[in-house]
């Protein structure tokens, strides 16, 4: 159950949360090769001075930090396809700059990943984790 933590130091409307998740979980099931009913969003909101960037000179213009935990197996190109996806969408839809954007990545066992009715697999490609 990869969880998507997206960070962003400017206010963003309800609609505009629940763009970047849809279009997210979107991209990711794309990307990533699996279903969508597993993928987890969050976004916080903190103040501009809160997120700092060393790179980044103008904070009022936004900065978002983005990790994403994910089960272990995707390619290097998978995960910088992600990453820049990612990056499209916030720009997109919240107007942040890309160069004011940072994306990690942690990975886990298929095991570390836990819903109610079962603890996720290792990933396979083209798969739908939550079918039995």
């Amino acid at each position: 159950m990869p969880h998507l933590q997206f960070e962003i130091n400017k206010p963003a409307s309800d609609i505009e949360k629940q763009i970047i998740a849809s279009e997210v979980r979107t991209l990711f099931a794309e990307v990533m090769q699996t279903g969508m009913d597993h993928v987890a969003v969050s976004i916080r909101e903190f103040g501009t001075y809160n997120l700092s960037i060393g790179r980044v000179e103008e904070p009022e213009k936004g900065i978002a930090l983005i990790n994403a935990d994910i089960r272990g197996g995707r390619t290097l190109e998978q995960r910088r396809d992600l990453a820049l996806g990612f990056m499209a969408i916030i720009n997109r839809t919240l107007g942040i700059p890309q160069q004011h954007i940072y994306v990690t990545f942690t990975e886990h066992k298929g095991e570390d990943f836990h819903l109610f009715e079962k603890y996720l697999a290792g990933w396979q490609q083209g798969e739908d984790p939550l079918a039995d």
